[in-house]
């Protein structure tokens, strides 16, 4: 089962991948061109660690923020300036001119933006069966299980759009061309130098090597083994997974929204951060996981949601949870059910 928004196919051979630069204050990486890693060979280029040349790392800020506790991230990246976050909490769009007359001010920003990673979620849910009414509604966060605790042990990457790839390349449908031979420099100059009225620049955050169908079975059967006779439904969300950047409106957002609706809007799709749970897919030999993997954190974690579900709960389950059984050896009555 795939995440929504995303796909949990590993990298393939023939996708490019680049230098992550890992800005430690907002706004502030190199300007240089990604360097493209494993050129002519036969296998898939090493997954970018951190950038050790002076030349290219940002000095650590005074003013960042640091939370103990949470992946190490500026997370003021996921509100920029100028930038409003959609309802679903899965995407930040711009109007700003700036990205859109600058083709360095666009791979500035774009470059800043690939450093922090979407949040994947799992929500568990339960409506009643007769009813139609939600017994409970838990959710867990899983950022943590693709952002390992010291920066040497990331796995993520960017990749930009790879020659023959199907793509948004800059029309209104998904092409194989044009192909640039400066990467994202290139394709920032040309979404810039487009002279059309409504187009837009995106950049995906993705999760892959993430098996969430073993998961979805693990937790159903969790679930079936507390007899709960209601409809359960596992789910698992991709927010914070989008940036789009958007031409500023000539005249005013309706009549942009008309003008999309006949001739359509140009998008230039050509870049994603990946962040890999782990290296291949779940079940290859000599696999790596960023932080732990899939059957590991199901036994850790599956008193902690036995327990948030029999109490009917609405809301999140966290590391209190945890410790609750880590710490105090809480032992749960298996035999409890919900009522119908």
């Amino acid at each position: 089962m795939a995440l929504q928004g995303q796909t949990t196919q590993g990298k393939s051979v023939a996708e490019p991948s680049f230098e992550v630069h890992r800005p430690l204050e907002a706004g502030s990486f190199s300007m240089e061109p990604y360097g493209e890693d494993g050129e002519g060979s036969n296998t898939p280029p090493p997954y970018s660690g951190p950038i050790t040349s002076s030349k290219n790392t940002p000095q650590p800020s005074q003013t960042q923020l640091v939370f103990p506790g949470l992946p190490r991230l500026d997370y003021r990246l996921y509100s920029p300036q100028s930038f409003n976050l959609s309802s679903d909490l899965t995407t930040i769009i711009s109007y700003d001119p700036r990205f859109s007359a600058s083709p360095a001010a666009l791979v500035s920003l774009i470059q800043s933006l690939t450093t922090v990673p979407p949040k994947p979620i799992i929500r568990i849910r339960g409506k009643n069966s007769t009813s139609d009414e939600v017994d409970f509604d838990v959710k867990l966060n899983m950022m943590n299980m693709i952002v390992p605790e010291t920066e040497q042990g990331r796995m993520n990457y960017v990749k930009l759009i790879g020659p023959g790839e199907l793509g948004f390349r800059g029309d209104f449908k998904e092409t194989t061309a044009p192909t640039v031979s400066r990467g994202l420099e290139e394709w920032a100059l040309k979404f810039c130098s487009d002279p059309s009225s409504v187009k837009e620049f995106v950049l995906y955050r993705v999760v892959t090597n993430w098996d969430t169908s073993y998961l979805e079975g693990r937790l159903l059967s969790l679930m079936n083994s507390m007899s709960y006779p209601g409809r359960v439904t596992v789910t698992f969300p991709l927010t914070h997974s989008r940036v789009v950047v958007r031409n500023p409106d000539k005249v005013n957002r309706f009549f942009s929204n008309v003008t999309k609706l006949f001739t359509g809007t140009k998008k230039f799709e050509v870049i994603k951060s990946v962040w890999p749970y782990a290296d291949i897919e779940r079940g290859g030999q000599g696999r790596r996981v960023a932080v732990q993997d899939e059957e590991a954190w199901f036994a850790n974690w599956k008193d902690s949601i036995r327990h948030a579900v029999t109490e009917k709960r609405q809301g999140w389950v966290t590391v209190e949870d945890r410790l609750e059984f880590i710490m105090e050896r809480k032992v749960e009555d298996t035999s409890l059910k919900l009522s119908p």
